[in-house]
């Protein structure tokens, strides 16, 4: 790690020290881990317990789990294959991996490669956990879909936040390359990047100070750790396995600051493919869903776009935001849920006052008297359904979630910590087919906190077709 001389970087690691510290102390976060690169220099800063079982500290090269990060690293493998002439984003996924089967007849033969990491698949397969480990793992995920799960829009029509699509297109890294997912990973991203300490198993996690994420224990409100440590292999390219530090995804962000070359030097990504990632692919022309371009989701603050991606892990949370036009990177792991408001903190702090970046409000006012009728139904994802009805004059929502099997249910519910129902949430509406939860203040919307607001889409015959939480999609049903 380059230690700092720049004053405003000092400036950055008292600030993220100090916010750290009194976010996790009033919320029982144990652990937080941070870094900023910008301009030539970058900083890391820990705080607190990496695991509050054995007391073991929260270091600057803890390694955690990146979660859903991992899709950029994904992504990042599919275009290195496109560039060597090995992929076409534009083919049909099933050229190369002819066992894609979804249970709506014909719908697999309409996802093109783009589609996979562009999260406008429509395989309808967010929650789906099957449990399998080692070199078949990713083939048994593409050949339990073909039995459990279908589509929820044509592929193109739609966005929606897509771990199957992202998992798919690991599969299909293997079918073209003959390398499993892991080893993929580690020769293509990691060693040219030079993540040094990055990996995709625990058993080699063991081998170092590693994080592992905690829940909050519902009667005493302390934090206790995660009674699982990672989702099965299955769930790999989507960000169930892959480990590394805050210094490997400063490294990694460095990279596509620079065009495809990493700090060391080394090409890994072409200055186009790169570019390509950062480009709009889909809008949805909502607030609450950013465009999406390959990989990356393109998040506007002002008229500065931050790519960004977050991940959920078990009782664990990462961040990786690339400010190409500041030539900052930050990226952060909290081991607690709690902590993705800590991290949406620092990032609109490093946008105002460290980059001096205005901040418009997203969201200015709710509008009365918005006819509430097109909302009112069911609608259903994998293993979700989410009734909509009117209550005191407010939308109110109840997501339930209906395990397809007990092995699934025992998976997401040691990942969700024991919870899987949520209590209802009552909706207040900002403009038709845009409603904010109620009880939130408008600036909390501001920032990364956008994802809560809950949209409506494609009304036909006084009715929405589609329900948009968190930047997925559940369908009428």
């Amino acid at each position: 790690m380059v230690r700092m001389t720049n004053n405003a970087l000092s400036t950055v690691e008292a600030q993220i020290r100090e916010r750290a510290a009194a976010y996790c102390e009033s919320n029982n976060i144990p652990g937080f881990v941070a870094g900023v690169y910008h301009a030539g220099e970058q900083v890391v800063v820990a705080h607190g317990a990496a695991n509050a079982a054995t007391g073991a500290p929260m270091l600057e090269d803890t390694g955690f789990l990146f979660g859903s990060v991992t899709k950029v690293l994904t992504t990042t493998l599919v275009l290195q294959q496109v560039e060597r002439g090995v992929l076409d984003l534009d083919a049909p996924a099933v050229r190369y991996l002819p066992e894609l089967t979804l249970t709506a007849p014909g719908a697999a033969d309409k996802i093109l490669v783009r589609h996979l990491v562009s999260h406008t698949n429509g395989i309808d397969a967010d929650l789906f956990f099957p449990d399998a480990k080692g070199r078949d793992a990713l083939k048994t995920y593409v050949k339990g879909l073909a039995g459990s799960c279908g589509a929820l829009f044509e592929p193109g029509e739609q966005l929606s936040y897509s771990n199957g699509g992202m998992i798919v297109a690991g599969r299909l890294l293997e079918a073209v390359t003959g390398l499993p997912f892991p080893e993929l990973l580690k020769r293509e991203v990691y060693t040219p990047v030079g993540m040094t300490d990055s990996g995709t198993s625990a058993e080699e996690a063991i081998l170092r100070s590693t994080a592992v994420g905690h829940f909050l224990d519902p009667q005493t409100m302390a934090a206790r750790p995660t009674s699982m440590f990672m989702l099965p292999d299955t769930w790999g390219p989507a960000g169930g396995t892959p480990i590394g530090t805050v210094a490997d995804l400063l490294a990694f962000g460095r990279t596509h600051l620079a065009g495809g070359v990493s700090p060391s030097g080394t090409r890994v990504l072409s200055p186009e493919s790169t570019a390509l990632m950062q480009q709009v692919a889909f809008d949805m022309a909502t607030p609450n869903t950013p465009p999406i371009g390959l990989g990356w989701v393109l998040y506007p603050f002002g008229d500065t776009t931050v790519l960004a991606m977050s991940g959920a892990s078990p009782g664990g949370v990462s961040i990786l935001c690339v400010l190409p036009e500041h030539d900052l990177v930050f990226t952060a792991f909290g081991n607690n849920p709690g902590a993705i408001m800590l991290q949406d903190q620092i990032l609109r702090w490093l946008l105002s006052e460290h980059l001096g970046v205005q901040l418009p409000a997203l969201i200015t006012e709710l509008e009365e008297d918005v006819d509430l009728t097109p909302y009112v139904g069911t609608y259903r994802s994998n293993q979700l359904r989410v009734d909509v009805s009117v209550v005191d004059g407010q939308l109110e929502e109840r997501v339930t979630y209906e395990p397809a099997d007990a092995s699934q249910e025992r998976i997401f519910t040691r990942f969700a910590g024991g919870r899987v129902c949520a209590p209802p949430q009552r909706l207040v509406p900002i403009r038709p087919g845009l409603f904010a939860p109620a009880g939130y203040p408008l600036e909390a919307f501001d920032g990364y906190l956008r994802l809560l607001l809950v949209s409506y889409h494609d009304v036909r015959a006084g009715q929405a077709r589609f329900r948009n939480g968190g930047g997925r999609l559940t369908r009428r049903v």
